[in-house]
């Protein structure tokens, strides 16, 4: 059964992978459902939605499209006055808007890219999340952070960074990337942040929504293992890798919550 937050939530998922983002803002349902989401009163949806359009906003040829969307700008500006929100929801909505008021790059603006695909390309089953885990400072520390991503259900290999305090995750398509952040804060010792690549190239931290009493914690109900469709990187100082069982991705679910969103848009 859809809602609100989890649609949003898969929906900056996928938008979290560059290949997307393009597509995404295309679907004529997607865009103005996200608008609207933006005077939703739960304040996670709303930090879920703006994380989204973080994320879309990245790609060049998607800032005239969101920028020219009804209602986008003004709620935007909107969100920003608006009081009783947590830091994060402000600074963020302050971001989005500062990214798509910003004077157009000519240079991106005349990059053209390929078309884009979505959950049946290559790396439809999996994805890989690099966090930057603030108090990873030891080997002690790595041992907890490793015990909190292994009762994550859909986690299904993690490596270490320890120079830079770093942790690459690759996880099933349809886990929400806010899951690791609040399975890692449940430790009350570590913290996390999503790292993720601009179309420059500049690397940007992007804050996570933590929920520690709702984690998709593992349970005798699924299996204990998880397929890993690529081997972990060589250059890291310990990974820790899931094998065997089966994953049931479906590549219909963009067209699911593009109705979604359409209808709460025209309720």
């Amino acid at each position: 059964m859809m809602d609100a937050l989890s649609v949003v939530t898969q929906l900056r998922d996928l938008a979290s992978e560059p290949q997307n983002r393009e597509a995404i803002v295309q679907d004529q349902g997607c865009l103005p459902g996200l608008v609207l989401f933006l005077d939703h009163q739960d304040p996670q949806v709303l930090f879920a939605t703006l994380q989204t359009m973080r994320y879309l906003a990245e790609w060049p040829l998607n800032i005239t499209t969101m920028k020219n969307e009804l209602g986008m700008m003004v709620s935007l500006v909107t969100l920003m006055e608006r009081s009783g929100l947590c830091d994060d929801i402000n600074t963020l909505s302050r971001e989005v808007y500062g990214i798509l008021s910003a004077p157009p790059s000519p240079e991106k603006e005349r990059r053209r890219n390929k078309p884009q695909f979505f959950l049946n390309s290559s790396k439809g089953k999996n994805k890989s999340v690099t966090l930057h885990i603030q108090g990873l400072d030891s080997t002690a520390q790595r041992g907890v952070c490793e015990e909190a991503l292994l009762k994550v259900k859909g986690v299904i290999s993690f490596t270490f960074q320890m120079a830079s305090k770093r942790c690459t995750v690759r996880i099933r398509s349809d886990l929400p990337t806010e899951s690791l952040a609040s399975a890692i804060a449940a430790t009350k010792v570590l913290s996390a942040q999503q790292v993720v690549r601009n179309e420059v190239g500049e690397e940007v931290l992007l804050p996570l929504s933590v929920c520690v009493g709702n984690l998709r914690e593992e349970n005798v109900s699924i299996p204990d293992y998880l397929p890993e469709d690529e081997s972990p990187e060589s250059e890291t100082d310990r990974a820790v890798s899931r094998t065997a069982a089966k994953d049931n991705t479906s590549g219909s679910w963009l067209g699911s919550a593009a109705t979604f969103l359409t209808r709460s848009f025209y309720w």
